[in-house]
């Protein structure tokens, strides 16, 4: 495959099955192919989008001990501020060229998991940055949500599998600042190494110019672009697992721009959806055959998670 394909939620929305339907079968071919897909019709509309990259450009903006005294140690990264270069993409050394901020889950009142996550950050000198921040992920993750139920049904499982799992999951929203470039990164550092993600599914905001390039199964580099109204989504590491790789994980990276775009600033935000710490990643008995022998050990999402947060120097052991 060449280009990423472009789906349309509202096929998956409407009432009329044979719509549904495509939806199902388009992005299951993908997921199956590249692991890659551009959508249309989901739940953020332009002024959320808007004020959202107004207040990240607004926390990036802020002086450096400002934005380090929302580093909180301890938690690997999860909430709050996380500095340049920190971290790296599995088995290399180099610090990826960016800075980030977490916002995680806004757990349901007398959840299980009230405990389990850090508190979100608040952001003082900002009064909107943590409101904006809070509806943005919501709205990606109902957006997920139905993704990942177009995405059951494509497997053979009930089209409401995944929603008890991702009901108070550890989702991430992760907006990045990839600053300038002042000089020649060392050790072949670029904005982000190649990587699989960790999660069941990204849904990434900011993919609109060149930067980000995606593997494809014949090992080459595609620049992956969506349109102005579209989001890039793609399939983690969970999600490949849990279906035998089934749904491709696919490696993907983000590229240095060219020398005479070094003074300029890059953005992205994506939405990394995690399910709850106790879901089993065991290999799907729909996914397996003679000819897809089990591919993975059992394993829980918490544990995986714990695992990948070493792999990336985030956590120590």
């Amino acid at each position: 495959m060449q280009q990423i394909p472009s789906v349309d939620l509202r096929d998956f929305l409407s009432d009329d099955p044979a719509r549904k339907q495509k939806f199902v079968n388009e992005i299951g071919k993908a997921y199956e192919e590249i692991g890659f897909v551009a959508l249309k019709g989901h739940f953020l509309d332009d002024k959320l989008v808007s004020d959202l990259y107004s207040e990240v450009r607004n926390f990036f903006s802020l002086p450096l001990e400002t934005k380090a005294s929302y580093e909180i140690p301890g938690i690997g990264g999860q909430r709050g501020y996380v500095s340049f270069g920190k971290e790296h993409a599995k088995g290399r050394s180099a610090g990826d060229l960016k800075e980030f901020w977490h916002f995680g889950q806004y757990v349901s009142e007398g959840s299980k998991y009230a405990g389990e996550y850090p508190e979100n950050v608040t952001v003082t000198e900002l009064p909107h940055f943590n409101q904006v921040g809070k509806e943005a992920y919501q709205m990606l993750e109902k957006t997920g949500i139905y993704v990942l139920r177009a995405l059951a049904i494509h497997i053979g499982l009930d089209e409401f599998y995944f929603d008890n799992y991702i009901k108070d999951g550890n989702s991430i929203l992760r907006p990045i600042h990839y600053p300038p470039i002042t000089d020649e990164p060392k050790d072949g550092a670029v904005r982000a190494a190649a990587h699989g993600d960790i999660n069941l599914i990204t849904l990434l905001m900011g993919a609109q110019g060149k930067g980000l390039q995606v593997q494809n199964h014949d090992g080459q580099w595609i620049d992956a672009m969506a349109e102005p109204d579209e989001l890039m989504i793609n399939v983690g590491d969970m999600l490949s697992r849990h279906t035998n790789n089934k749904l491709k994980s696919t490696i993907h990276q983000v590229v240095n721009p060219p020398r005479e775009l070094w003074g300029t600033s890059r953005f992205s935000i994506p939405f990394f959806m995690h399910p709850v710490s106790d879901m089993k990643l065991n290999c799907l008995e729909q996914c397996i055959d003679a000819d897809n022998p089990k591919l993975y050990d059992d394993i829980t999402a918490g544990e995986f998670l714990d695992e990948r947060l070493v792999e990336l120097g985030l956590k120590k052991k």
